[in-house]
């Protein structure tokens, strides 16, 4: 493996881990790593329907071994699944072999992005809008959090500066 440990973006969906993850590879000239997309491949069909025909064990499952499985060979930024580091060892696992960062936004912060994607293609959010989904955004943070905070660095998205970020990974 390469001396530049990888850097693994936690947080709620929405909280922008991808978009980042994307610019800050690109600021580093790391490779850019998209969990979901991998796991997408993998499996053959959308996360939504994974999950709808087989049920979350059964996903939680495939995205740790994918994640472990990752071709972290070259320098990479990873951006990762919303529930990644809540399951097994996978926060555990990506702290003892890189670089974490928690993307934290507040839960209404969280709510105005997420009303504005396609909240169906989002499993864990299915059938939920207005105050309903803020109530379950909540909810969800509350369990969340305590493996989001472990990570290696935490930021706040919404003063965050690319330049920020490129100086925690050093």
């Amino acid at each position: 493996m390469n001396e530049i440990k990888p850097v693994f973006l936690v947080g709620f969906m929405g909280s922008g881990k991808t978009t980042w993850g994307r610019k800050l590879a690109t600021k580093t000239g790391r490779a850019f790593i998209d969990l979901d997309d991998v796991i997408v491949t993998k499996i053959g069909m959308p996360i939504a329907d994974y999950f709808t025909q087989y049920g979350e064990p059964a996903f939680r499952q495939i995205e740790s071994q994918t994640l472990k499985n990752l071709p972290l060979d070259e320098p990479a930024v990873v951006s990762t699944g919303g529930g990644t580091p809540c399951y097994f060892d996978n926060m555990d696992w990506m702290n003892g072999i890189g670089t974490t960062v928690y993307f934290y936004l507040p839960p209404k912060a969280l709510w105005d992005r997420l009303m504005q994607t396609d909240i169906a293609s989002r499993p864990a959010l299915r059938g939920l809008s207005g105050q309903e989904l803020l109530a379950d955004i909540e909810s969800k943070l509350r369990d969340r959090t305590p493996f989001y905070e472990r990570a290696t660095h935490i930021v706040n998205h919404l003063s965050l500066q690319l330049e920020e970020l490129e100086n925690l990974i050093r």
